[in-house]
């Protein structure tokens, strides 16, 4: 039986160059190469068969098999951004004047009746008015009205 390991190993330079023909430094290249290796291992042990004849190996699939390696890392890095320091300060800023205003609603909150706000931290968390309605037997358009009420005045407290 024939290592296709080996194989595909004698032409480790062409396909470093290869990687390096995609767009990548030589670093990544490298990284590319080795992690197709890892992924031919995986295939053979799988039972898949890369060989073209008895002793030539598919030279197309490695093809592929380092452009998606490729393709991959680009789209990793498309989903990073980096961020200046600057733009976190504004972030952490906003952070805190957001705490100041949950903390405002909060107290507001406290201002209205008890009923009242059980049903907007009962709606507020997920439940849909019509569950609610449908649980508690009291009518959807009380509980809209009510839920209503309370969030128009806690807009116009925090003048949103």
């Amino acid at each position: 039986m024939v290592d296709v390991l080996s194989l595909v190993a004698k032409k480790h330079t062409e396909w470093i160059q290869m990687v390096e023909r995609f767009g990548c430094n030589r670093e990544s290249a490298e990284d590319i190469v080795m992690e197709m290796y890892i992924k031919i291992k995986k295939k053979i042990d799988d039972g898949t068969d890369i060989m073209f004849s008895e002793s030539e190996v598919n030279y197309y699939y490695v093809f592929k098999t380092l452009q998606n390696i490729f393709l991959d890392l680009k789209r990793k890095e498309k989903r990073y951004v980096e961020v200046e320091l600057d733009e976190v300060q504004v972030e952490i800023e906003q952070q805190v004047e957001y705490e100041d205003a949950y903390d405002t609603l909060q107290e507001e909150l406290l201002k209205y009746h008890w009923y009242d706000q059980h049903v907007y931290h009962i709606v507020e968390s997920g439940t849909s008015i019509r569950q609610l309605s449908k649980k508690t037997t009291i009518g959807y358009y009380s509980l809209y009205n009510t839920y209503n009420k309370v969030k128009v005045g806690l807009k116009k407290k925090l003048n949103l």
